[in-house]
């Protein structure tokens, strides 16, 4: 039998109660965070997975708030359009008024003067800004989507399409809509554009046309038409809407399979591990209780 010296004797016991401390100390933080892992080196390919989940959840984040930017834009472009919408049926229904063989001269130029501020109200709304203060209704264009010249004429000054945005797992959705895409119409044949139209309807029944009446009258397809382009821009934006609600809830599903996922990858096993440390806990004490007894041992214990 070899000795055992009371120095070795001590550090023996020393370390390893002390690996048992720590490894209770340890299934105790798992215990109270949640996390089985505090470490990459405590389960390498499964430190891998979770980072992965990770770029995942931080990628899922951005995505979030690209979407609710783009509703946000999308809202703002439905508003607009429901308020040219309202502008325009009263242009409409002034143009009828106008249209009436029993008005005077004066009584149309009173009528063309309220469709031109109602003209200028047109271009006050297709010039709208969305959340970060571009033109709404301007593709990528920095300042406004229509400018005006000297004579009051309206031009378009954005690009051809709007931006898209992106909504993660290849998917993505166009914020609003150009000014064509709902100012632009054909009626009888002929292609026109709304701010045109109203503003020749308002310079006719102010003098601009021999036959003021017959000018209204000739107004109303087009008026027609372009309620319903605005209509149709509405359908579009709606759709939009709709499409990002659907994104939404398929980041949502995906993020709680994340979750899941992250939770039986890094998860702590509450019943397995309160067990463990039971354990640990118990050949712990008992291991300490054989120490302060052993220590307590000398050679006049063992004569007797």
């Amino acid at each position: 039998m070899t000795p055992i010296s009371t120095a070795a004797f001590y550090d023996r016991a020393t370390y390893d109660m002390g690996t048992l401390r720590s490894r209770a100390e340890y299934l105790q933080s798992q215990i109270s965070t949640g996390n089985r892992l505090t470490s990459s080196a405590d389960d390498p390919v499964a430190a891998a997975r979770l980072r992965e989940l990770e770029r995942a959840n931080l990628l899922t984040t951005a995505d979030t708030a690209n979407a609710q930017s783009a509703a946000s834009d999308l809202i703002l472009a439905d508003d607009a359009l429901t308020n040219l919408s309202t502008v325009v049926t009263r242009i409409h229904e002034l143009a009828i008024q106008a249209s009436n063989g029993t008005l005077n001269d004066s009584q149309r130029a009173s009528i063309g003067q309220e469709i031109g501020a109602l003209q200028g109200n047109l271009v006050s709304l297709v010039n709208s800004r969305d959340t970060a203060g571009h033109a709404l209704f301007g593709g990528d264009a920095a300042g406004s989507a229509y400018t005006l010249d000297a004579a009051g004429n309206a031009s378009y000054a954005g690009t051809t399409a709007s931006d898209s945005v992106a909504l993660g797992g290849g998917l993505s959705v166009v914020r609003s809509l150009t000014g064509p895409e709902f100012l632009n119409f054909t009626s009888g044949g002929s292609a026109s554009d709304l701010l045109a139209t109203v503003k020749q309807l308002a310079a006719d029944l102010q003098g601009g046309a021999s036959d003021p009446a017959a000018a209204a009258r000739g107004a109303l397809d087009k008026l027609t038409a372009a309620q319903d382009a605005i209509s149709t821009g509405q359908t579009i934006i709606g759709a939009r809407l709709s499409w990002i609600d659907t994104t939404t809830s398929i980041r949502d599903n995906l993020a709680g399979q994340r979750s899941e996922t992250e939770a039986h990858i890094g998860g702590t096993d509450l019943a397995t591990t309160i067990a463990q440390l039971q354990q640990i806990t118990t050949v712990l004490q008992a291991s300490q209780a054989s120490f302060v007894k052993l220590a307590g041992l000398t050679l006049f214990d063992v004569i007797r």
